[in-house]
């Protein structure tokens, strides 16, 4: 969770979803792929994505957000942004339909730039979840099945007829209503305290000093949940009794720590490395957290 899943992280965690090893720009400029959903893990981890997925639900399961989850309990149509982290549980043994996962350049046509921007289904905190009932079911069924066969043949132009079905899959559920029966997490709170506290530790540790934290401020890991800042560290405080900063600068504190001990990286770049702009601010922060200078702890571990 420290980052977007990317689709080649994607095709490593699902193998079975590439059995062809497409290209990550096999559509000429940018990804597309179908796939049916008996590849699909059971339960999928909790993250961004750093692609867009269109998912026909056939089977029951929960979709998790940070606050808020919902039960899918008949067929559905998903609609997954980049933007928002999530989770999938399933429920039944049995999980048919499809899934296409695509990137925003194989959307956007050259002359067409706003497309999934100006798509209700895609925007931060639309609905993302349309359930069809069965002459839906049947048509969708339709277009994900011309997909599957569309990207197993050598037609030249199929990418730009994939292009259409998936447009065409956009259309039909924008003119449906989307679901309204999301639920409050039990404990939202903890649930967000836990997420933030994951989310913290995969930042760590700092293998290289080229591999900069990411991740450094309240507001920067507020975003990555999709959550309001003040939100994440009310959740964080009413849980831990500690605010989201101070979890964040005694990470950054114990971690400046072990690089001291036991590298022999010099002093700016453990600063760069842990997302300070220059060594004096770290030379700062650290003696705020410490008492001691990094000069004096490396001094002592030599």
């Amino acid at each position: 969770m420290s980052h977007s899943e990317s689709i080649q992280e994607f095709y490593r965690r699902v193998p079975q979803a590439n059995p062809a090893d497409l290209s990550l720009n096999n559509a000429g400029i940018g990804h597309f792929n179908v796939f049916e959903r008996n590849s699909c893990y059971k339960k999928t981890p909790y993250s961004r994505r750093d692609f867009y997925k269109v998912s026909f639900i056939i089977g029951t399961g929960r979709l998790h957000y940070a606050d808020k989850w919902i039960e899918i309990d008949r067929p559905a149509l998903l609609f997954s942004n980049p933007m928002v982290p999530y989770s999938w549980e399933a429920i039944s043994e049995t999980q048919l339909g499809w899934f296409t996962l695509f990137t925003e350049t194989f959307v956007h046509p050259a002359e067409r730039k706003d497309f999934l921007q100006d798509s209700p289904l895609f925007k931060i905190g639309a609905n993302p979840v349309y359930f069809v009932n069965e002459q839906q079911q049947k048509e969708l069924s339709m277009i994900f099945q011309k997909m599957m066969t569309e990207i197993e043949s050598d037609y030249p132009h199929k990418y730009g007829m994939l292009r259409n079905y998936l447009h065409l899959i956009i259309h039909e559920a924008m003119k449906m209503q989307p679901a309204e029966t999301f639920e409050r997490q039990t404990n939202a709170s903890a649930r967000i305290t836990s997420l933030f506290m994951e989310l913290l530790e995969r930042q760590f540790p700092i293998d290289t000093p080229e591999s900069a934290l990411r991740l450094k401020t309240a507001n920067d890991y507020a975003q990555s949940l999709s959550v309001h800042a003040n939100h994440l560290n009310r959740s964080v405080k009413e849980i831990t009794g500690k605010t989201t900063t101070e979890h964040i600068s005694a990470r950054i504190t114990k971690e400046a720590q072990a690089l001291l001990n036991h590298t022999n990286w010099n002093v700016s770049e453990i600063a760069y490395s842990l997302g300070f702009e220059y060594p004096a601010y770290f030379n700062i922060f650290f003696k705020k957290q410490t008492g001691l200078t990094p000069g004096n702890v490396r001094a002592r571990a030599v």
